[in-house]
């Protein structure tokens, strides 16, 4: 569907179950990429079973709580590919926990993956980022309407949505557009303790009664990435299967 041969992804979390199928998707497109996750090892495996020869991707352990391991991910880019073309922030934590027992260290844990990370990762990667390119944040249903036991995650999503859009008015004189992905209920190892305590009632709450897959977040990253996103900018894409609607 979409031609980026010659382009290169810069992906966080790329061992989850939604970011190893973008991964998947671009490669297939034609794109060079630069993986990065907390669990190196894994990744590594998964960058081999994507590309044996190793030429057109590169991988790096990352813990995006630390804005040094973002600055190393973004020199690994220019080292390897020179420049960047697209980013997609796809690293993210969601436990559950009460406000009333949470602790700080659970609150500040949330909120530097989920949020502190993204503005490291982007902060470290705007350099890189040839004119014209594409940043993907991804994040979350919670981030609109709040999630129960998850209020740490909620907020740190919320805030991507809201830097998301700051940060596109700084980079749009370079025609960088910066928009976001907010998934529902997505079929990945994220959200199982989920499914498995009210997996049945949002199942109910699902105008189209399934849950989504990992491509079908992944194509909607290929999509804000391409040319036939140009003039989309700021915006947030929903994909939940009617769960939650905006007006």
């Amino acid at each position: 569907m979409f031609d980026f041969t010659g382009k290169v992804l810069a992906l966080t979390g790329a061992n989850g179950g939604i970011s190893q199928a973008i991964a998947s998707l671009f490669y297939g497109y034609g794109a060079s990429l630069v993986l990065s996750d907390v669990n190196g090892e894994g990744l590594d495996q998964f960058a081999v079973d994507l590309d044996p020869s190793g030429t057109r991707v590169a991988t790096i352990a990352h813990d995006v709580s630390r804005s040094d391991d973002a600055d190393a991910m973004a020199t690994l880019a220019e080292e390897r590919f020179g420049s960047v073309d697209f980013l997609v922030n796809g690293a993210g934590l969601y436990l559950a926990q009460l406000v009333e027992s949470m602790t700080d260290d659970q609150w500040r844990q949330s909120i530097a993956i989920n949020l502190d990370g993204v503005f490291y990762t982007c902060r470290a990667m705007i350099p890189k980022l040839r004119d014209g390119g594409a940043i993907v944040n991804i994040a979350s249903m919670a981030g609109h309407r709040g999630s129960f036991q998850h209020a740490h995650y909620a907020a740190a999503k919320g805030g991507v949505l809201v830097f998301s859009r700051s940060l596109m008015h700084e980079l749009a004189p370079r025609g960088i557009r910066v928009n976001c992905i907010s998934p529902g209920l997505i079929e990945t190892p994220l959200i199982q303790p989920l499914l498995r305590s009210q997996g049945e009632a949002l199942l109910r709450a699902t105008p189209l009664k399934r849950f989504g897959r990992p491509e079908e977040v992944a194509g909607v990253a290929a999509f804000l990435c391409s040319e036939a996103a140009g003039f989309i900018n700021g915006e947030t894409i929903h994909v939940n299967g009617g769960l939650y609607v905006v007006s």
